[in-house]
């Protein structure tokens, strides 16, 4: 991924070939399904959501793989169910070579907005 200075998702994901962009869309619908008024962002060079002030998520084309970034929290809570792919502290990549799991991507788009919420709520509390 090139350090474009991108102007909006749209952009980002029309900078990408048709390969990609199916997949970047397909990330994107998950997350705007599941929560609608997430903001759509630009943030350190990738498409990001952001919720209530804060980063939901972050997502990317490389090379050969799609990148989610949602948290590292979230990484760890999927590190069972994700042993089909690369991960590290806050990634997990998603190779062009294979279907991209949407199941695994909804649940961990649902977790994160949960983790999220419960996060409001104490602060709220305090």
């Amino acid at each position: 991924m090139d350090k474009t200075t991108y102007l909006s998702v749209d952009h980002y994901i029309e900078c990408h070939d048709s390969d990609k962009q199916v997949r970047l869309q397909a990330i994107r619908k998950i997350v705007k399904q599941l929560l609608p008024d997430a903001l759509e962002v630009i943030s350190y060079y990738m498409p990001a959501f952001k919720w209530k002030g804060k980063i939901l998520l972050y997502f990317g084309a490389f090379k050969e793989h799609i990148s989610l970034f949602p948290h590292a929290s979230c990484i760890e809570a999927f590190q069972d169910k994700s042993t089909d792919y690369v991960m590290s502290k806050g990634t997990i990549q998603f190779p062009m070579n294979k279907d991209l799991p949407i199941q695994l991507i909804q649940e961990m788009v649902q977790y994160r907005i949960l983790e999220m919420e419960l996060k409001f709520q104490k602060n709220k509390l305090t």
